[in-house]
Formats: structure tokens, C-alpha cells, sequence
């Protein structure tokens, strides 16, 4: 009888505690600010706009091509239908691979890690131009 209680007890006890974590976690997740929005906004503008220098720049490569030779603009490398099959590669590609692949072969330059800043930018303006575009991986 002893045991049962203090089981009883023990499992009250973790009861409580997980309701009152899940009420915290929920609660903190809902309390951005307009100030928090504003500055998230801010820094991703930010990494768009160093995106876009980056893409119409022939630094990333060793032969002076920038990736708008190929894409005159981040829109045309269609970020929403990745990952998909690329003939080039030989294989069913994320748009990082690709880029990747763009930066050595087109551009003759050397590939980027996924975390790289160079990378983190590129992906994000082309993202960001395609923005409202319904996904659609796979397609050509």
C-alpha cells in the first residue's frame, strides 16, 4: 500500500511538472516583440542583400564568371524544385550540391561549406527571389 501511494505520488509529481513546462514553453514561444520581428527582418535582409552582391559577382570563381552569367537574376535557378535529378551530376541534387557544382565547374572556383556565410547568403537570395512560389521538388 505504501508503495502504490508514493507511486501515486512520484507520478503526480511528473505529471505537474511536465504540465507546467509545456505551459512555459508554449507561452515563450508566442512572446516576439515587433522589435524582435523588426530586427530578425533586418538581419535577414541583410544576408539577401550580401546574397545578391555575392551572385552578380565574379569573385566566387577563379575565371571572372559570376553566377548571373548562366541565371540573370537568383529567380531563374528555380530554388523550389530542388531537390531534383540534375543531369550534370548524375543524381537526385539539393540546391546546395548544385550551387556547389556551379561554383567548381562554370565558375572554376572552389565549393563551400553548407554553413559557409558565402553559402548561407547565396542560398538565401535565390530563395528570397522566388518567394511565393508554391514548392514543387522534382520538377524541370
Amino acid at each position: 500500500m505504501v508503495r502504490r501511494r508514493k507511486f501515486v505520488g512520484v507520478s503526480l509529481v511528473v505529471f505537474m511538472v511536465s504540465v507546467v513546462l509545456a505551459m512555459s514553453f508554449s507561452i515563450l514561444a508566442k512572446e516576439f516583440t515587433k522589435e524582435d520581428l523588426d530586427r530578425w527582418d533586418k538581419e535577414f535582409m541583410t544576408v539577401v542583400m550580401e546574397g545578391e552582391k555575392l551572385f552578380h559577382s565574379s569573385t566566387l570563381g577563379k575565371n571572372k564568371v559570376s553566377c548571373d552569367q548562366c541565371h540573370p537574376n537568383g529567380a531563374n535557378t528555380h530554388p523550389e524544385t530542388y531537390p531534383k535529378f540534375q543531369q550534370q551530376i548524375g543524381r537526385v541534387v539539393s540546391l546546395f550540391e548544385m550551387v556547389n557544382w556551379c561554383l567548381q565547374n562554370p565558375l572554376e572556383g572552389d565549393p563551400l561549406a553548407a554553413d559557409d556565410p558565402k553559402m548561407v547568403a547565396l542560398l538565401t537570395y535565390m530563395t528570397y527571389e522566388r518567394r511565393g512560389v508554391p514548392l514543387a521538388p522534382g520538377k524541370h
